[in-house]
C-alpha cells in the first residue's frame, strides 16, 4: 500500500462546486490535447479476472483497481514523491502530536451513477475493510501494531482519522478509494459480510458498477475482453491544465491473452497500446519490429530497476505433514535453498542479463533501503551448491539414492512441491532453473504452473494445514516512505505469506523481532532514522530467511505510438509507471 497534516474542525456541509483537481502540466510531455478526445487504450492481462468486488479482490491486476484510478484523498507528485490533495478539499489539518488527521472532502463530486461522494463512502469503505468476517486484502492496511485507525464523520463532508501511533505513511494510508455508502453500505447494513462477499462477481451486470475513479464497467467476456468506459462525471471535478475535462479517453480494456508470450504477440502486431518487456529478447523482438516498420512503438529500456519481487514461500502450516512442516520451519532448509537458487542463471536466462540479484523484500529501486540493510549486516546467501549440501547434511540429509536425490535415516527422499502461475513464462523459467539447481543438490522439486487464482487462494489461506508447500510468485506495489509490506512482514497480515495461522501468532522471536522493527520504522517521521531502522529490520529478515528471494527485473517501457499523455522520460520510472491514464489520449 502507498501510505501518510491540518485547521479548524466543524463546518457544515456545502452544495457549492469547489475548485476541480487540476493535473499539473508537467504530468505529461504533450501540452496540445484539446481536440484529442475519444478513443481506447488497448491494455492486456494473462489471466481471466477473479471478480469486480473491492473488497475481496487480491489480484494485480484488478478490475476495482483500475476503477479506482484517479480515486483517493491524496496523490503523490512523481516530480518529487510530495502528497498532493486530490479528493481532499486542501491540506488535513494536523494534531494531537501528529496522530489525528481531520481532512475537508472536495465538494461536487460523483460516482458513476451521479451520486454525490460523500463523508459516509470513506467511513462504509474503512468499517468493511475492517471487518475480519470480509477478509480484505486491505484489512492490515487499518491498523498499526494490532491497533485499529479509526475514522469519524465531523459532517458530510469532513473526516476525522486518528491514528494510534505516530505513522510516516499517514497521508498514503487515508487515500484508501472511498466505495458508494448506496451501493455497499446498504447491503452491509443488511447482511454484514456474507452479503459483501456476495457482490460484484464478473457475472454481474455492468448497468450495476458503481466506480469513483476514472472508469466503470461497460462489459466483460471471460477469456477475452474486459472494457471499462468512462466514468463521464469524473471530468467535473478533474482538469487537464487547460480546463478540460478528463480522461480524454472513451474506454479503457484488457485483452485476455493467457500468456506472456501471447501478450507480446499481441502488441507486436499492434492489438494492445503497451508491453512490459520482460528480458532482452523480448526488447529485440520489439525493436526488430520497429526497425522493420511493422510496429510503430517507443521503446526505451532499462528506465530502472522495478518495483516488484520474486520470491519462494515455504508453507510453516503443514499439519498434516509434520516431516514437511519441520522441514520448512528449519532455517537451515531455507538457507540451503536460497544457496540453491542461481539467480545470475536466472537473470541471464529468464531476463536475457537484465536484473538484480535480490536477497530481501524491499524492491531494488528503493536503493537507499538496500543500502542501509547491507551496512547493519544483512546477510546474503548466495548461490553455493557445496554449502547447500552442508547444510541439509546437519538437518539429516547427507545420503542420495540411485538418482542422486537425497534421502533420510529411513530412506525417504528430500522433495516438496513448487506451484507458480501458469502463463506467466518468466516466472516459469524461473522455477524451472530453481528446479534444476536443486537437483545439483539432491534435492527433488515438483515443479507445476498452475491458475493464479488457484494459487492466490492457496497462500493467502490461513490455518495449521494450510495446502501448498512451497509457492513462487511475486509482489507489486508498497511506497517509497516505508518500503515494507504493511499486509506482508507483521505476524497474522494477509500476505504473512510463510506462516499463516488462525491464531496469526508468531512463530519465532525473529518473527516477533521483524514486527516489532516493522512499526516502530514507521513511527519514525525522520527519514534517515526510519531507513536505519529498516535496515535493522533486514538484518533480522535475512538472518530469518522466510521468504527466498530470486532476482528483480528491470522496467522497461514500451507503447503504440498511437497513443499520447506519457509523462517526460526524467518522470518515467516503475513505481510511477510512464503515464498517468488520465491523461492519455489517442493520437
Amino acid at each position: 500500500m502507498k501510505k501518510a497534516l491540518f485547521l479548524a474542525l466543524a463546518m457544515t456541509a456545502t452544495t457549492s462546486l469547489a475548485a476541480p483537481f487540476v493535473y499539473p502540466a508537467a504530468w505529461t510531455g504533450e501540452q496540445n490535447t484539446a481536440n484529442k478526445r475519444g478513443g481506447e487504450f488497448r491494455d492486456y492481462t494473462i489471466s481471466d479476472f477473479k471478480t469486480i468486488n473491492p473488497f475481496i479482490s487480491a489480484e494485480s491486476p484488478s478490475l476495482p483497481t483500475q476503477m479506482s484510478d484517479g480515486a483517493g484523498l491524496f496523490v503523490q507528485d512523481p516530480r518529487n514523491n510530495e502528497f498532493i490533495p486530490k479528493m481532499a478539499d486542501g491540506p488535513a489539518v494536523v494534531s494531537n502530536n501528529n496522530k489525528r488527521f481531520v481532512v475537508k472532502v472536495r465538494p461536487g463530486m460523483k460516482f458513476s451513477d451521479g451520486q454525490a461522494i460523500t463523508a459516509d463512502d470513506w467511513i462504509t469503505t474503512w468499517k468493511i475493510h475492517t471487518d475480519d468476517k470480509v477478509g480484505s486484502n486491505s484489512y492490515d492496511g487499518f491498523f498499526l501494531n494490532d491497533k485499529p485507525i479509526t475514522i469519524k464523520k465531523i459532517d458530510n463532508m469532513t473526516l476525522q482519522f486518528d491514528f494510534p501511533s505516530q505513522s510516516s505513511q499517514a497521508l498514503s494510508t487515508m487515500s484508501f478509494t472511498p466505495w458508494p455508502d448506496h451501493v455497499f453500505g446498504k447491503a452491509y447494513r443488511a447482511g454484514g459480510a456474507e452479503a459483501i462477499k456476495k457482490m460484484w462477481g464478473v457475472s454481474t451486470p455492468a448497468a450495476e458498477i458503481v466506480a469513483p475513479g476514472a472508469w466503470t464497467m461497460e462489459s466483460y467476456k471471460a477469456g477475452e475482453r474486459a472494457v471499462l468506459k468512462a466514468n463521464k462525471f469524473f471530468g467535473e471535478w478533474n482538469k487537464d491544465s487547460r480546463g478540460n475535462p478528463l480522461p480524454y479517453l472513451d474506454k479503457y480494456s484488457f485483452r485476455i491473452t493467457g500468456d506472456l508470450n501471447a501478450s507480446l504477440a499481441a502488441y507486436l502486431a499492434g492489438q494492445v497500446d503497451r508491453f512490459a518487456p520482460r528480458n532482452a529478447d523480448d526488447l529485440a523482438q520489439i525493436k526488430k519490429a520497429i526497425d522493420g516498420g511493422s510496429l510503430k512503438s517507443y521503446l526505451k529500456a532499462n528506465v530502472s530497476p522495478n518495483a516488484t519481487s520474486s520470491w519462494i514461500a515455504f508453507n510453516w502450516n503443514k499439519g498434516g505433514d509434520a516431516a514437511k512442516q519441520a522441514l520448512f520451519r528449519d532455517v537451515r532448509f531455507r538457507r540451503a535453498m536460497s544457496h540453491v537458487a542461481n539467480r545470475q542463471a536466472m537473470i541471464q536466462l529468464a531476463l536475457g542479463g537484465l536484473g538484480t540479484e535480490t536477497y530481501f523484500s524491499v524492491y531494488p529501486i528503493f536503493k537507499s533501503q538496500i543500502d542501509a540493510g547491507l551496512k547493519a549486516g544483512a546477510p546474503q546467501y548466495k548461490y553455493d551448491i557445496a554449502q547447500a549440501k552442508k547444510l541439509l547434511a546437519q538437518i539429516g540429509y547427507s545420503k542420495t539414492n540411485s538418482e542422486g536425490y537425497l534421502v533420510d535415516s529411513k530412506g525417504k527422499v528430500l522433495e516438496f512441491n513448487l506451484a507458480t502461475n501458469s502463463g506467466n513464462t518468466t516466472r516459469e523459467q524461473l522455477g524451472q532453473i530453481f528446479k534444476d539447481e536443486a537437483k545439483k543438490a539432491g534435492v527433488k522439486v515438483n515443479f507445476t504452473p498452475i491458475d493464479f487464482n488457484t494459487l492466490v487462494g492457496q497462500l493467502t489461506a490461513k490455518g495449521e494445514n494450510r495446502p501448498f508447500d512451497a509457492i513462487l510468485l511475486g509482489l507489486t506495489g508498497g511506497n517509497n516512505i516505508w518500503s515494507f509490506g504493511a499486509n506482508v512482514v507483521p505476524c497474522g497480515t494477509n500476505l504473512h505469506s510463510y506462516n499463516n495461522p488462525t491464531d496469526g501468532k508468531c512463530l519465532t522471536s525473529q518473527e516477533q523481532l521483524m514486527t516489532k522493527l516493522y512499526y516502530q520504522g514507521d513511527a519514525e517521521l525522520n527519514t534517515a532514522k526510519r531507513i536505519a531502522v529498516g535496515g535493522t529490520l533486514m538484518k533480522a529478515e535475512g538472518e530469518l530467511q522466510p521468504i527466498v528471494y530470486l532476482v528483480g527485473t528491470n522496467y522497461h517501457v514500451a507503447f503504440n505510438e498511437r497513443v499520447g499523455g506519457e509523462y517526460p522520460v526524467e518522470m518515467m520510472d516503475s513505481y510511477y509507471g510512464a503515464r498517468d491514464n488520465a491523461l492519455t489520449f489517442i493520437k
